[in-house]
């Protein structure tokens, strides 16, 4: 099952298409907009975004820019523009694959699965289950276990959580995870950092004053490792 982020304006063209997708197995979240479109790419993470140009707020293609500022999740593009010159221009702005309109789930459902079977190299070692202690963090699943019982993180905490553990024992800087995480290329936000680490230590069961996996470095950043052996 793939997680599939539709950003298309046309409510004739969004709900059947949604209907289809999740029918063939997908899970499928929708905007109308680009600019919230941007917003539940970065914060949602999918894994393939399905973008129409038309959109009513910023032309399709603008916004395929921003995202590849940001991200490297794969698009394809659905357009009702035919033309030669327009596909090679929103190919050459970041887009994976593109669609045109009229067209039927089925063919949609075909070229995403084509494109997410493309993967970066290297990609299936990435997806591994990560262990530290009795912490497991599944990436395919998306999930997280702490001494067999399930923990329920939101997308977000998941991410932060998944980076930290690709990096047991080592310091992760509040800049980097604000770069990786957020992808937000710049500081100012430390406070998000924070606030996050602080929800997920209570979801863990411990807190900055007693902390078990989760240890802040103060003036540098958090590190992530299993705990000590009970005497």
């Amino acid at each position: 099952m793939a997680r599939l982020l539709l950003i298309e304006d046309d409510l004739t063209i969004r709900t059947p298409l949604i209907r289809a997708l999740r029918e063939r197995g997908h899970a499928v979240a929708a905007t109308s907009t680009a600019m919230a479109g941007l917003r539940d790419a970065l914060e949602d993470r999918p894994d393939l975004v399905v973008l129409d140009l038309g959109l009513p707020d910023l032309d399709g293609r603008e916004l395929l820019r921003m995202l590849r500022a940001v991200s490297s999740v794969p698009v394809i593009v659905a357009t009702a523009r035919d033309d030669e010159t327009e596909i090679v221009r929103v190919l050459d702005a970041g887009a994976d694959d593109y669609v045109v309109k009229p067209f039927t789930a089925a063919q949609l459902d075909a070229r995403a699965r084509a494109v997410l079977r493309r993967g970066p190299a290297g990609a299936d070692a990435q997806e591994a289950a990560l262990v530290v202690g009795g912490l497991r963090v599944d990436p395919r699943a998306r999930q997280v276990t702490l001494d067999g019982v399930t923990v329920e993180l939101t997308p977000r905490e998941f991410d932060l959580l998944h980076h930290l553990a690709g990096r047991p024992g080592q310091v992760v800087t509040k800049r980097e995870l604000l770069t990786e995480v957020w992808q937000i290329p710049y500081g100012g936000a430390d406070k998000t950092v924070d606030v996050h680490l602080s929800w997920l230590r209570r979801k863990l069961g411990e807190n900055a004053q007693q902390p078990r996996y989760l240890h802040t470095v103060r003036g540098v950043g958090v590190r992530l490792e299993a705990p000590a052996a009970q005497p």
